[in-house]
Protein backbone atom coordinates (compact mmCIF):
# COMPACT_ATOMS: atom_id res chain seq x y z
CA UNK A 1 0.00 0.00 0.00
CA UNK A 2 1.35 3.42 -0.96
CA UNK A 3 0.98 6.04 1.76
CA UNK A 4 -0.01 9.67 1.27
CA UNK A 5 3.22 11.28 2.45
CA UNK A 6 3.41 15.06 2.60
CA UNK A 7 6.46 17.31 2.51
CA UNK A 8 5.98 19.99 5.17
CA UNK A 9 8.89 22.39 4.54
CA UNK A 10 7.74 24.83 7.22
CA UNK A 11 8.21 22.02 9.79
CA UNK A 12 11.31 20.69 7.98
CA UNK A 13 9.93 17.19 7.66
CA UNK A 14 8.16 14.61 5.57
CA UNK A 15 5.10 13.30 7.34
CA UNK A 16 2.38 10.69 7.27
CA UNK A 17 -0.76 10.96 9.38
CA UNK A 18 -3.17 8.16 10.20
CA UNK A 19 -5.93 8.95 12.63
CA UNK A 20 -4.31 10.92 15.44
CA UNK A 21 -0.84 9.45 14.84
CA UNK A 22 2.03 11.17 13.04
CA UNK A 23 5.17 9.61 11.55
CA UNK A 24 7.98 11.94 10.46
CA UNK A 25 11.33 12.08 8.73
CA UNK A 26 12.95 15.34 9.87
CA UNK A 27 15.74 17.34 8.28
CA UNK A 28 17.70 20.56 8.31
CA UNK A 29 18.56 22.14 4.99
CA UNK A 30 21.48 24.37 4.00
CA UNK A 31 21.68 25.23 0.33
CA UNK A 32 21.34 21.97 -1.56
CA UNK A 33 22.38 19.81 1.44
CA UNK A 34 19.58 17.95 3.23
CA UNK A 35 20.68 16.74 6.67
CA UNK A 36 18.25 14.00 7.71
CA UNK A 37 18.60 13.66 11.46
CA UNK A 38 15.51 11.86 12.77
CA UNK A 39 12.84 9.40 11.66
CA UNK A 40 10.05 8.64 14.09
CA UNK A 41 7.21 6.17 13.63
CA UNK A 42 4.70 5.67 16.47
CA UNK A 43 4.22 2.16 17.83
CA UNK A 44 0.76 1.97 16.24
CA UNK A 45 2.32 2.25 12.75
CA UNK A 46 5.38 0.03 13.19
CA UNK A 47 5.83 -3.04 11.04
CA UNK A 48 3.82 -1.56 8.16
CA UNK A 49 6.66 -0.10 6.07
CA UNK A 50 5.87 3.49 7.08
CA UNK A 51 9.49 4.48 7.82
CA UNK A 52 10.68 3.07 4.51
CA UNK A 53 8.04 4.94 2.56
CA UNK A 54 8.80 8.18 4.43
CA UNK A 55 12.50 7.91 3.59
CA UNK A 56 11.79 6.87 -0.01
CA UNK A 57 9.58 9.94 -0.49
CA UNK A 58 12.23 12.18 1.07
CA UNK A 59 15.02 10.80 -1.11
CA UNK A 60 12.93 11.09 -4.27
CA UNK A 61 12.25 14.71 -3.36
CA UNK A 62 15.95 15.42 -2.83
CA UNK A 63 16.70 13.76 -6.17
CA UNK A 64 14.13 15.95 -7.94
CA UNK A 65 15.65 19.03 -6.28
CA UNK A 66 19.16 17.92 -7.37
CA UNK A 67 20.26 17.99 -3.73
CA UNK A 68 22.65 15.99 -1.61
CA UNK A 69 22.04 14.09 1.63
CA UNK A 70 23.77 13.88 4.98
CA UNK A 71 22.31 10.82 6.71
CA UNK A 72 22.73 11.49 10.44
CA UNK A 73 19.57 9.45 11.07
CA UNK A 74 20.55 5.79 11.37
CA UNK A 75 17.38 4.69 9.58
CA UNK A 76 18.09 6.94 6.59
CA UNK A 77 21.72 5.77 6.50
CA UNK A 78 20.62 2.12 6.60
CA UNK A 79 18.01 2.70 3.92
CA UNK A 80 20.60 4.18 1.58
CA UNK A 81 22.94 1.24 2.23
CA UNK A 82 20.15 -1.19 1.31
CA UNK A 83 19.14 0.85 -1.77
CA UNK A 84 22.35 1.63 -3.67
CA UNK A 85 20.45 3.66 -6.25
CA UNK A 86 20.50 6.47 -3.66
CA UNK A 87 24.22 6.30 -2.77
CA UNK A 88 25.01 9.07 -5.28
CA UNK A 89 22.89 11.41 -3.13
CA UNK A 90 25.32 11.21 -0.23
CA UNK A 91 27.21 14.46 0.27
CA UNK A 92 30.97 14.36 0.62
CA UNK A 93 31.83 16.71 3.45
Amino acid sequence: MTLDIIHAPEEKRFEYRAGGDLAVCEYEKAGDIWNFHHTLVPDSMRGQGVAGQLVEAALRHVTAQKGKVVARCSYVAGYIQKHPEYKDLLATL
